[in-house]
């Protein structure tokens, strides 16, 4: 241990637990992966930039015992954690790790496991004694996903749940506890690991998305509650659609947390501190900022005397964590102002689950029964907003936030919050958003699929919001989402064939394009959506842009009736892979478009400056499904269409092995 402030004693005692040899965790390979050492290295070097460290007492990390593990694990979960790293297991250490759910392991794994529970607990039971008024432990392997017998989603121990059983069984004094998880993703295992304890009050709020967002079950549910005793103690807020901010989460604290937690009294309040709900994270897909995380947490040190223990889950942009960390660190030290504000409102899908988290909750809680006035749930963003962050298959747009630089990043936030902000003085912008969207719900166009969009499931994800198996990405989803008015299959003469290595939606693999340029001797199979072409200008959005400005069309009335002079017209996007809307022809006088590369990047495929891939076994089983469901071919042959689009060279350029892709 080491005190770095001889003002320690006249401020607020903040503990801080850093160790470069959790860093010894790795994908075996070095593999990229979002779970990775840089994470608490960015965190440390931004504190340390700020001159956090001399104002806190600094510990290094401590191995967790076994005893204290097993209060919430099981004997063959802490054997296989313990021995992973072992010269015994290098053969089939990566076999094993394949047999969990989002898991890798190393040599490193098993220490960074014990130091990651060890630490949490160190640092809880000193702010538990008063040695420390609060603390923040900067760990990793995360903890929240990791159940009794089971490691999952980058979790190996549960750090969290094993401080919060340690407490429990080791001091006396501690008889309540509050566990807030903020991490975007469900706290699954914790959740089970008290389901039946009253002493432990529960509390996640996440993106839940009807079941359909990691971890992808009914666990995290508003109706979770509890069972038993412990019934009323487990709070689950599911969001159901991505790109929640400031707004929301705060409207979560004001009318579901805060009102609970005085109820309740903890003694003590241990945060399950993931950051992937951060403005710019590559898997949380949320707008939370600094700024909200500091209220955040500044409104739970109103409890237990500000006993706080803070333990890192996930995150995955270095900046945006980083900053969100020290931003949470400076409200733990109490000396300096909370800086920042918000203006937006909350979604509207906001105040519909808060509402019935409360309704669900009032019989346990009577301080939620009373109905939130309809001044305040009017409050609310314009459906506007979920074209601000869109999906998109095109790389080069997508990761743009991830690699902002730091001394960018306020104005980036600043730029995110004036954005969200719905007031008089926006009436105007959306105004003019309202008219041409007006005018185009009122035209139809049929939209030609011809890769994973051909796999009805997979189209919908662009107009009601969504994401299936194997997508990385979540789609924002249509402002106007009814479904098509009708679907039709067609076969065209144009050259299918499979391009890049790697997209932001489906990770590793090429992806469909279809040649602008006809051959007779080519088909490809399309499938036709009947849409209107508001929706058109939607999905033209989220294939190519991470975000616009939806002032105005990308593809207005005059594009549409030019195109088919024209033959093909390119959007004016950075670097969108899907910029190029094709004419093929109308369909019971309806124009039929697609979106494929334009002619430049064909010349680069064929060359070779572009690489030419075989698709994943996920994007391929999307498109085999689309061409069996829609009854154009057998498994079989959906399979043989797919190897020969992915073998079948250019000219000039020779694609790279085709991969096996069928499980």
């Amino acid at each position: 241990m080491e005190v770095n402030s001889e003002k320690g004693d006249r401020r607020r005692r903040v503990g801080l637990v850093y160790d470069d040899r959790m860093c010894k965790h790795a994908t075996a390979d070095g593999d990229p992966h979002p779970e990775n050492p840089d994470r608490i290295r960015a965190i440390w070097k931004k504190l340390e930039s700020a001159g956090i460290p001399q104002r806190c007492v600094v510990f290094n990390a401590k191995e967790a015992e076994d005893k204290h593990i097993l209060s919430v694990h099981s004997n063959n979960h802490v054997n296989l954690i313990k021995n992973i790293s072992s010269k015994q297991f290098d053969s089939r250490r990566n076999r094993i790790a394949s047999k969990f759910n989002s898991i890798y392991m190393n040599e490193g794994s098993s220490e960074a496991a014990y130091l990651a529970a060890g630490s949490v607990i160190e640092v809880a039971e000193r702010v538990a004694k008063g040695e420390l008024s609060s603390a923040f432990a900067i760990v990793r392997p995360p903890g929240h996903h990791a159940e009794q017998n089971e490691p999952m989603g980058f979790c190996l121990y549960n750090n969290v749940a094993i401080a919060t059983s340690f407490l429990l069984n080791e001091r006396p004094d501690i008889k309540k506890i509050l566990i807030v998880d903020w991490d975007v993703h469900h706290g699954n295992g914790t959740q089970k690991m008290f389901w039946k304890d009253p002493r432990v009050l529960f509390f996640s709020v996440h993106r839940h998305e009807f079941g359909s967002f990691y971890p992808a079950n009914d666990d995290g549910f508003y109706y979770m509650t509890g069972e038993g005793p412990g019934a009323g103690y487990n709070i689950n807020v599911p969001w159901e659609n991505g790109r929640c901010g400031d707004a929301d989460y705060l409207a979560v604290w004001d009318h579901i947390l805060i009102p609970v937690a005085k109820d309740f009294n903890p003694d003590i309040v241990i945060i399950s501190a993931g950051f992937d709900a951060a403005i710019g994270d590559p898997l949380g897909g949320c707008h939370v900022t600094p700024y909200g995380y500091s209220v955040m947490l500044k409104k739970l040190m109103e409890f237990a005397e500000g006993k706080i223990i803070m333990a890192l889950e996930g995150g995955y942009n270095l900046v945006s964590l980083a900053n969100s960390v020290l931003a949470c660190v400076e409200v733990l030290l109490e000396d300096k102002p909370i800086a920042g504000s918000s203006e937006a409102y909350p979604f509207e899908s906001t105040w519909r689950v808060i509402q019935a988290v409360r309704q669900e909750l009032s019989a346990f809680w009577p301080t939620l029964a009373d109905e939130l006035p309809k001044k305040l749930t009017s409050c609310k963003a314009s459906p506007l907003q979920q074209l601000l962050v869109a999906s998109s298959d095109s790389e080069d747009e997508s990761d743009i936030d991830l690699h902002i630089g730091a001394e960018n990043l306020e104005a980036v936030v600043q730029d995110g919050l004036s954005k969200l902000k719905v007031d008089e003085d926006s009436h105007v912008d959306t105004d003019l958003v309202a008219t041409w969207r007006s005018e185009l719900s009122k035209i139809d166009v049929w939209y030609a699929s011809f890769g994973s969009n051909m796999w009805k499931s997979r189209f919908l994800c662009y107009i009601e919001g969504g994401q299936l198996e194997g997508m990385e990405k979540r789609c924002s989803g249509s402002v106007d989402r009814n479904p098509p008015k009708e679907i039709m299959w067609k076969t065209v003469p144009h050259r299918l064939f499979f391009g890049r290595d790697h997209s932001s939606i489906w990770g590793p693999g090429g992806v469909a394009f279809l040649n602008p340029e006809e051959n007779k001797q080519d088909r490809a199979y399309i499938c036709l959506y009947r849409i209107t072409l508001e929706q058109f200008n939607d999905v033209l959005l989220q294939e190519n842009a991470s975000s616009y400005d939806i002032s105005s069309p990308l593809f207005d009335l005059v594009a549409l009736n030019s195109i088919a002079d024209k033959q093909s017209i390119s959007v004016e996007f950075k670097s969108g892979w899907y910029r190029n809307v094709l004419y093929l022809g109308k369909e019971c006088d309806i124009p039929i478009l697609t979106l494929t590369c334009p002619l430049s990047d064909v010349e680069a495929f064929k060359s070779g400056a572009l690489p030419m891939s075989a698709p994943s076994k996920e994007y391929a089983n999307t498109i085999i499904r689309g061409l069996t469901e829609g009854k154009q071919l057998s498994e079989e042959e959906a399979i043989a269409y797919i190897q020969e689009a992915s073998t079948k060279p250019f000219v000039i350029s020779t694609p790279k092995p085709f991969a096996c892709f069928v499980s």
